[in-house]
């Protein structure tokens, strides 16, 4: 039987959306399942060396969200949310963002960054954080996706 494997897509750079990923890595390793996850446009901020420590939580437009449009777009208001997530994440013991990079980098996960995000986001390798495998290109994701389970996040 062949190994199983996950293909893990991540577009988004907010605190809430970059955790979906990495837990999801995360879980695979411990089931013994490869996994990698391509990071791509704002979710190149998860693995940028000079954003992965300030990401936020955006409360507006989220259809989810249990405070008013009107008070979310406040100016301070993506910090303050953040910071509510992050104590709440404490509580839980949940690693931050850099720590769960360093966990799925010790597990084996692999960490990519999308080439042609990179160049439009005028970053260079030297940018991102050690844990990174590669820049790679979108042929490179689908070559090493092959048969694997796809997740966008």
């Amino acid at each position: 039987m062949d190994q199983r494997k996950v293909a893990i897509i991540c577009s988004k750079g907010g605190l809430d959306e970059v955790y979906p990923a990495l837990i999801l890595a995360n879980g695979a390793r411990m089931s013994g399942i490869d996994a990698f996850v391509f990071f791509t446009f704002y979710g190149l901020d998860a693995i940028t060396e000079s954003k992965v420590d300030h990401l936020h939580v955006n409360m507006a437009g989220n259809p989810s969200s249990p405070v008013p449009t009107v008070l979310s777009g406040l100016p301070g208001f993506e910090s303050i949310a953040a910071s509510m997530m992050k104590k709440k994440m404490e509580e839980l013991d949940l690693p931050d963002v850099r720590e769960m990079l360093d966990i799925l980098d010790g597990a084996g996960a692999k960490l990519y960054a999308c080439q042609l995000a990179m160049e439009m986001f005028g970053r260079e390798e030297k940018d991102l954080v050690k844990q990174v495998t590669a820049v790679i290109t979108v042929g490179d994701f689908y070559d090493m996706a092959d048969g694997a389970q796809v997740i966008f996040t």
